[in-house]
């Protein structure tokens, strides 16, 4: 393999994603499948690294697979408005937004029940009595 080349583990290196989910992306379409060397390894391109890298910054960000497939795409299509790239991140920011909010919550409601302990013994334990149906 020439050293313009990377193996699937130096891309995974580089990009800090498992094997296993290099060659996922390349079976759903998201990470084009790489020319073979004739030892039928594959050889990695500098725009795999790019693209993966591109992925996995989605990724990370909470992007769904399908809103990274569709920023893909419009990121292949350079010339168009971004509106729909900006519809997309709002959407998703908005979403986060609503996480937090119900993550808040239920941050609040386990206060509660932390406030309800009173140290004695299980029989008598406030978060239990709280967890239980009768409770």
């Amino acid at each position: 393999m020439t050293d313009e080349f990377l193996s699937i583990g130096e891309l995974a290196r580089k990009t800090a994603t498992k094997v296993e989910t290099i060659r996922y992306y390349e079976r759903i379409g998201l990470l084009a499948e790489p020319a073979r060397t004739t030892g039928n390894y594959r050889a990695y391109e500098t725009a795999h690294l790019n693209r993966l890298s591109f992925i996995r910054r989605s990724r990370d960000l909470g992007f769904s697979l399908e809103q990274v497939r569709t920023l893909l795409d419009l990121s292949d299509q350079r010339q168009r408005s971004c509106e729909a790239v900006d519809a997309i991140a709002r959407a998703h920011r908005d979403e986060v937004d609503r996480k937090i909010a119900d993550l808040q919550a239920l941050r609040r409601e386990l206060d509660s029940l932390v406030d309800q302990c009173r140290h004695g013994t299980v029989a008598e334990c406030g978060i239990i009595e709280a967890l239980s149906p009768a409770g």
